[in-house]
């Protein structure tokens, strides 16, 4: 699959800081792109460059194989974290207004604008003014105001900041509505969760560098620790001796005098079927399931496990 966004080796000084140092990342077409990392990795820096906002000191960035240039702000939609609307305007009138910055003429974005708020339920705030709306109001109508043009290329910081939960799933569909039809999507966020259910491929950023990327669906293989929870009907003494030398268990509870629940982690070059077969003599197995980690597990431990090389590194200067 070829790359919309080609970041290569960007690095960003701000005075004596360094906010991004040899970051690369490839964000395929058609594809939603998770953009991670604690605050101050340098999610923002990166953003603000692909934005044409600031420029990098040294690296290049390519959109569809061409250097970034002031043109490509055409394809682009952006939404930032900070939301920024002017208070006194009337909705519709800003959104016009915002529209033909884009590019629009007045009668299609007029066009445009009524059709989303009416998919979005927003038909009578055309006249209303920015500040009588509440904040999750305001984001529903920056985020349309991104979209409006039909960018290529979306970049949305904490979509879904201030948001109920209806209103989140609202935006959750449109994103993927988006890709579906063809756009690309990068997506900061600190939600792990909302990365699981969105996000095709990942970069993590920690401290300026990047520090993981790939396919969501390989890096959670890719941390798998061959770990194992098992529901079992039976005697949880005969099954922790036909365990033998196959696994450990990590933990355990019972629900009742029969039924149990069992922890395990395989040990290496025992294959899970095996350890099945020396079990199902004493146990009557309910369910048999890997424990996959979550991207808010192998976030918290791949920044963890570098923070730990850090201050190794730093002890031993």
């Amino acid at each position: 699959m070829s790359s919309l966004l080609s970041v290569q080796n960007i690095v960003k000084r701000y005075a004596k800081h360094v906010a991004l140092d040899n970051v690369s990342i490839e964000v395929p077409e058609k594809t939603i792109f998770g953009l991670l990392g604690p605050n101050g990795a340098g999610k923002t820096s990166l953003i603000r460059i692909i934005n044409q906002i600031t420029g990098p000191d040294e690296g290049k960035i390519l959109i569809g194989g061409e250097p970034l240039k002031p043109e490509h702000t055409a394809i682009i939609g952006y939404l930032p974290e900070e939301r920024g609307l002017y208070r006194k305007m009337k909705v519709g009138e800003q959104c016009v207004y915002l529209a033909r910055l884009k590019g629009l003429s007045k009668k299609d974005a007029e066009v445009k604008l009524k059709a989303w708020f009416e998919k979005f339920e927003m038909g009578g705030w055309w006249n209303k003014k920015i500040e009588e709306l509440s904040k999750g109001m305001q984001q529903k109508v920056q985020f349309i105001v991104t979209v409006l043009h039909e960018p290529k290329l979306l970049i949305l910081d904490e979509p879904f900041s201030g948001f109920d939960p209806i209103n989140a799933n609202l935006i959750k569909n449109e994103i993927l509505e988006l890709r579906k039809n063809g756009a690309t999507v990068i997506f900061s966020t600190h939600n792990m969760g909302s990365v699981e259910e969105l996000c095709d491929n990942i970069a993590l950023l920690h401290k300026s560098k990047k520090i993981l990327d790939g396919s969501v669906k390989e890096i959670r293989k890719q941390f798998r620790t061959n770990t194992y929870t098992v529901s079992f009907k039976g005697n949880m003494i005969g099954f922790t001796n036909a365990l033998w030398t196959g696994a450990e268990l990590i933990e355990h509870s019972s629900e009742d005098k029969e039924t149990h629940f069992a922890k395990i982690k395989i040990r290496e070059k025992v294959a899970p079927n095996a350890l099945l077969q020396a079990l199902l003599p004493v146990a009557e197995i309910i369910s048999f399931n890997e424990v996959i980690p979550s991207m808010n597990d192998i976030f918290i431990q791949s920044v963890q496990g570098e923070q730990a090389l850090g201050t190794k590194s730093n002890y031993t200067e």
